[in-house]
């Protein structure tokens, strides 16, 4: 029988050829293409282009294939909160959640943060509704003074838990959440969100250059929301581990990096088992940086 370390590993191999199909077909064939004069080259390189692009098919198809037998069981008897940033793909979003399906994950319901929370722009009001928003019997940490931490700590605390602890009651989640939602700050379905034992962070491409603290509310709300529960995962699209991205800054501060794994190509399908598969590392308490993109140490998990 083939182990799921031989699946991974198998998986890893593949990884790693689309990551250079990629970077070739993209980008150094693709400039040689328009420059070359000579039709004999540029007719080669097509066709060499044409099979780099056949193998990433190849690879896409093999994900697809595979990640039923690598996922099965994965995040049985597990729940999972799926929270999205603004400009999250919702191509992307379907994907994770796809995923997490075929891992066995219990899908928790979906929470939306606002342009309002992450512009910050309203620290004031928001401030207000946090404080009046906290669980009876619960304290939010102390040290936690920045608009991200404090509605991920929030949030947290209504609807992350730690193994088998008791959760917020119905009251406390439904008031703290309606109170967010009244500010402007999220966004949910009525009667869709529970309490879960894991959160999934959904962004989208890298942050434009006067984005701000954007990519700082982001990281801090994920790195405060994943500390209530039994881990987390900050995922985003290509790119969001550059600039002031919210995956760039979560990898260049240990403080936060050391309590959220991080995935930086979940538009790809490699991605998006990968954010599985972190996902169950992180309930054992470990944590990495996962992907093509700067500050990752590895494509995936080695098990």
């Amino acid at each position: 029988m083939i182990s799921l370390r031989q699946h991974a590993i198998s998986l890893i191999a593949v990884f790693l050829a689309l990551a250079v199909g990629l970077a070739l077909g993209s980008g150094f064939l693709g400039d040689r293409v328009g420059s070359s004069d000579d039709d004999s080259t540029v007719s080669g390189l097509r066709s060499e282009k044409d099979a780099l692009s056949g193998q990433v098919n190849a690879a896409d198809a093999f994900n697809t294939a595979v990640a039923p037998r690598l996922l099965d069981g994965l995040l049985a008897n597990r729940s999972v909160l799926l929270v999205t940033v603004p400009g999250a793909s919702e191509g992307d979003i379907a994907g994770v959640k796809q995923v997490l399906n075929q891992s066995g994950a219990r899908f928790a319901g979906q929470v939306g943060l606002t342009d309002a929370l992450i512009g910050d722009g309203s620290a004031e009001k928001l401030t207000s509704i946090v404080d009046q928003s906290i669980p009876a019997g619960t304290t939010l940490r102390p040290e936690l003074t920045d608009s991200g931490g404090r509605v991920g700590d929030l949030l947290g605390a209504l609807l992350q838990r730690k193994g088998d602890a008791a959760p917020a009651s119905d009251a406390d989640i439904g008031s703290g959440l309606a109170a967010l939602r009244q500010g402007g700050f999220v966004t949910y379905v009525d009667n869709a969100v529970g309490p879960a034992q894991l959160a999934v962070v959904m962004t989208g491409d890298k942050f434009a250059d006067d984005a701000g603290a954007r990519g700082q509310v982001v990281a801090r709300f994920a790195t405060a929301l994943g500390a209530r529960g039994s881990g987390a995962v900050l995922a985003g699209r290509t790119g969001s581990a550059e600039g002031g991205s919210p995956i760039a800054v979560l990898r260049s501060d240990a403080s936060l990096s050391r309590g959220v794994s991080s995935v930086d190509d979940v538009e790809a399908s490699t991605g998006r088992i990968v954010t599985a598969l972190a996902l169950a590392n992180a309930a054992r308490g470990r944590v990495g940086a996962f992907g093509t993109g700067p500050g990752a140490s590895a494509i995936a998990p080695t098990t």
